[in-house]
């Protein structure tokens, strides 16, 4: 893929960022403020860096997570869930200082997201100097996967120590709020997955990025500024890529939407396994769009019996 880079799957990847409790409620019609809602509502485990650590468990691929969680019974049941999917998580922090992370979104009828509330406050616990702790764990690996929940110095410190051991970095910007973490290192990513909302950030926030020729564009922007796979997520319209040999659109497979949660995440862990596996970008894509329709369909973060026949099975129908 990018000139310097020798990947290989049989290396694991270092995925850093947040990790939490996931309550999503899908409401049963229009929203009304200032009163209770009837709803469908589900709990399950998640975080951007969470999810797609145990996305690429699931696919098989060798995955060690650095995350922060709480000292209570989500972090036990969550740390239970990872194991059981293969993830190493002899990094992670375990902390008393705080309660494990919480996503709580709220859902149209039809799955679209309304609005979200997080409480990721306890990742500020993977300090520089925690970080520091696991250098080694830079120099095993075969590619680095970071959101944007990271503190600025934590960030500073992992993109330094990533740097040191010549090791791709992928990232995922993670919401609109938090993407502007990521705009000094743009330049140094191999990839980047933004929605539409966190591309203009990353790129020009003066231009919007709203439809496809757009999108088109601020993957070819971001490819300019040194990326060396960017994706833009286009929800329910697919995505646009580039590299710098490369550009395309594919659209969203048709899927009935039951849960939105975690798609993004599906998609990035799909196009790194691919990668990692040698795959051509284009059949990487097609990969991660599959991953990210499966997602869709599956009401919570992560589908628990993902692997690759599943989603080559979802590329024919």
């Amino acid at each position: 893929m990018e000139e310097g880079f020798i990947f290989s799957a049989d290396k694991p990847v270092l995925v850093i960022g947040g990790a939490g409790v996931d309550i999503v409620g899908r409401l049963k019609s229009d929203l009304h403020i200032d009163t209770s809602n009837p709803a469908q509502i589900r709990y399950s485990f998640g975080g951007v860096a969470r999810n797609v650590a145990e996305n690429l468990a699931r696919l098989g691929q060798p995955v060690r997570l650095m995350t922060a969680v709480g000292k209570d019974d989500p972090a036990d049941a969550l740390m239970e869930v990872l194991v059981g999917a293969g993830v190493d998580v002899g990094a992670v922090l375990r902390s008393a200082d705080g309660n494990t992370g919480v996503y709580l979104a709220v859902l149209d009828p039809a799955g679209r997201l309304q609005l979200a509330l997080d409480d990721m406050r306890i990742i500020s616990g993977l300090t520089p100097q925690y970080v520091r702790q696991y250098a080694g764990l830079f120099e095993d690996a075969s590619l680095l996967f970071i959101d944007a929940n990271l503190p600025k110095e934590t960030l500073r410190t992992v993109m330094s120590l990533a740097r040191q051991a010549h090791l791709p970095v992928c990232a995922d910007p993670t919401s609109m709020l938090l993407a502007h973490r990521l705009r000094p290192y743009v330049s140094r990513f191999f990839m980047i997955s933004p929605n539409s909302n966190e591309a203009s950030i990353l790129c020009d926030p003066s231009q919007q990025v709203s439809n496809r020729k757009q999108a088109l564009e601020a993957a070819k922007c971001m490819v300019g500024q040194g990326v060396g796979v960017a994706i833009i997520t286009l929800a329910e319209r697919g995505l646009c890529y580039a590299t710098s040999e490369i550009s395309g659109y594919i659209p969203a497979f048709r899927t009935e939407v039951l849960d939105p949660t975690g798609a993004g995440d599906a998609l990035s862990a799909a196009v790194i396994f691919a990668i990692l596996n040698g795959m051509q970008i284009d059949e990487a894509m097609q990969l991660g769009v599959a991953a990210a329709s499966l997602t869709l369909s599956y009401r919570g973060a992560v589908v628990p019996d993902l692997s690759l026949e599943k989603l080559y099975d979802r590329l024919v129908v």
